[in-house]
């Protein structure tokens, strides 16, 4: 499978490394942003084959980030995966409500994150 390209949009330094290194010796390209509008910016401008997608942003929160994709035609095909703290029902709710195909729980088990990630990309 040839890589894809996967945009992160996760404050937290430590998590989004990790998962950067193990998706790129994957053969994917990973685009990172730090808070919210950075990483809506960066989805618009590079129309990547995934985004996934924290909740807990500074400066626009991931359900803003993600309303906000799937109102744009051209972001709205692209899967967003969603990867929070934050798994109360309600919150996994309204991850749904604003378009997210999935949601994960922090912390989460690595190849069971992998396996999403296979899951929702489009297959060549």
């Amino acid at each position: 499978m040839s890589g894809r390209r996967i945009v992160m949009i996760e404050d937290s330094k430590a998590a989004s490394t990790v998962l950067k290194e193990v998706l790129e010796s994957e053969g994917h390209t990973v685009l990172h942003a730090a808070d919210g509008v950075t990483g809506l910016a960066l989805a618009r401008r590079e129309k990547p084959d995934l985004i996934l997608l924290d909740l807990l942003l500074p400066k626009l929160n991931g359900y803003d980030v993600c309303n906000a994709l799937m109102r744009d035609n051209l972001t709205r095909h692209i899967p967003v995966l969603i990867i929070s703290t934050l798994d109360k029902p309600e919150s996994i709710e309204k991850a749904k409500q604003c378009g997210a195909r999935n949601f994960m729980k922090k912390p989460y088990n690595l190849d069971d994150l992998l396996r999403e990630i296979k899951r929702l990309l489009p297959q060549s």
